[in-house]
Parts: structure tokens; sequence; C-alpha cells
């Protein structure tokens, strides 16, 4: 089984210094995946290259940078330092973003999303393979009128999508290596996500995409207690249209439904239910729910089955 975790940068206080221990500290449970969201704070991919560098045996991924705010010159300029710095183990996830950050912090109108999400990837498919671009649509023109290219940023840095809805999947499947279904359950994947993207990625003649699940979980000694603050933490998704049909697609009413919060067993069943339903790859995020001690353990579980 291929699993990883999320290090959580995003709702702590973690220097710089100690989110490179906890990446040891997953190096040294078992885990060889580990990743990073993106909001206002770190720098997802800068994050990625220092502790890629501290931390050799690694594979950093970042989930993900949204595409409004943007432009694929730029983040094909960082993608491909960071591969060169890691050595191939660097995996860029790509997000449509939300109509709060993309209006409330950028001030750029949230339209015309899976359009922009199509060029953004045309666009930068062709930067990360071959370091140059021609090209010119609706949303964004990218050309390389100087030299784009970054020796040692091989092999091609994955483009992976938090996609879920059809157009999403649908673009997603033509130009990418792969989707971040997050929130997504079992049956949402197999019934919907993995059949639509699979077909698109077939349709356009490319290889089957990655599917790399993010479920929230972690392992625990007491659950009834935890379960209430992970359902309070999941809310937010509640509100976005997105979050809230996928939850449903699940056959659940709430986010913090998703949370898998037991015991090793519980995780582990949750993890092989994934990959029955087609997840090539399994995150798991949240971990540190329920302090230090409940995350080592739960990644210890998660190395095992890595």
């Amino acid at each position: 089984m291929t699993v990883g975790v999320i290090l959580n940068t995003t709702s702590t206080d973690l220097l710089i210094d100690d989110a490179v221990q906890q990446a040891r500290q997953a190096r040294a449970s078992g885990l060889t995946s580990l990743w990073f969201g993106q909001t206002l704070g770190y720098d997802a991919p800068t994050l990625a290259a220092v502790i890629g560098r501290a931390v050799p045996d690694l594979h950093l991924g970042t989930s993900a940078l949204p595409v409004f705010g943007r432009h694929p010159l730029l983040v094909a300029s960082q993608a491909r330092t960071v591969q060169a710095a890691l050595g191939g183990r660097y995996h860029l996830g790509l997000a449509l973003g939300t109509k709060l950050i993309s209006e409330g912090a950028f001030g750029i109108p949230f339209e015309r999303p899976v359009g922009r999400l199509r060029e953004f990837l045309t666009a930068l498919r062709q930067l990360v393979h071959t370091g140059e671009v021609d090209f010119e649509g609706e949303h964004l023109t990218a050309r390389t009128s100087l030299p784009a290219s970054v020796p040692g940023a091989e092999p091609p840095v994955p483009l992976l999508v938090a996609a879920m809805g059809p157009q999403a999947l649908r673009v997603s499947g033509r130009l990418a290596d792969g989707i971040l279904p997050y929130l997504a359950g079992p049956r949402a994947l197999e019934e919907h996500i993995v059949p639509e993207v699979t077909r698109a990625a077939a349709e356009a003649g490319r290889p089957t995409p990655r599917i790399v699940a993010f479920v929230p979980g972690v392992v625990t000694g007491d659950a009834d207690a935890l379960r209430p603050r992970l359902y309070e933490q999941l809310s937010f998704y509640a509100q976005i249209p997105s979050y809230a049909r996928v939850v449903e697609l699940s056959g659940h009413r709430h986010p913090g439904d998703l949370a898998v919060v037991g015991d090793e067993k519980t995780l582990t069943d949750a993890v092989r239910r994934y990959r029955d339903a087609g997840a090539t790859e399994v995150v798991v995020s949240g971990t540190e729910a329920d302090g230090a001690d409940a995350r080592v353990r739960t990644w210890e579980v998660l190395g095992e089955l890595a």
C-alpha cells in the first residue's frame, strides 16, 4: 500500500525546524510520503524543498496550490526548482480554490474556474515537460520569451489536481497525472470519481491516473471525546458546495462523518476500503488532532501499511 500523511503547517505554530523534525519522525515510522497544505502562511513548495533536502528518503507533495492568483510560468519555475533540489521526489498539487480566497483575499473574480484550470494545465504541462510554452487562451497567456529550463528537474514534475466535480475530473483526466480528492468516501470514489477521471484519461490516450485520496484520521484511545472536535474542525467544508456534494455522494451528511477515529484496526481497515474503491494512494490528514503521542502512534500504523 502506498500511504502518506499531511504535515499540519496551517493551523499550528510550527517552526520550520520543528517541521523538519516531524518529517524525520514520519520517515522513522516507515512513511515515504509527506504532504503540505497551502493557505496564506507557509509557501508549501518552498517548505517541501527545505524538508526534502533534510530528509532525503521522503517524497514531498503540496496539496494544493489554487490556480487563481498564480501563473503557470511562475508555478513551473518554482516546481521545477523544487524537483531539481529533491532529485525527482516532488509532487505538485493544484486546486480550483474557492470564491472566499480568490475574491476575498486576491480580489480576483472566481469566474469559469474549470476553463481557467484547463488553460493552466495546458500551459503548465508543456513547461514541466519541455521548459518551453507558447500558449494564448481566454484566461491566460504563457510564453517563454526568456530561457525557462532548470537543470536537474527530472523526471517531469507530476501534476495532480484536487478535482471532484465532473468537469474538473474530465479536465484532470485529459491533462494531469492524477487527482487529490478530499472528503470523498469509498462510495463516491468507486461510483463517481474514479470512473469519470479514468474514462477521460483513456479517451485522451493518457495513462491511468493516480488517485491520491486524502482522508482525515487518527488513532486514539478516546474516540468518543475526539470525534466532536473533528466535526467542529471539518464543519468549514460543509459550506463549500463541491465538498458538500461529494460528502453526500459518499453516503454521509457531514464532513465529520468521514473522519476515521479509533484504534489501529479501525484505521487499517479504512485505508484498505479506500484502496479497494480505487485509490492508488491514501494520505491521512488531521493525525495531530489528539496530540503528539497519538500522531506518532497513527504514523507508526500507517508506516507499517506503507
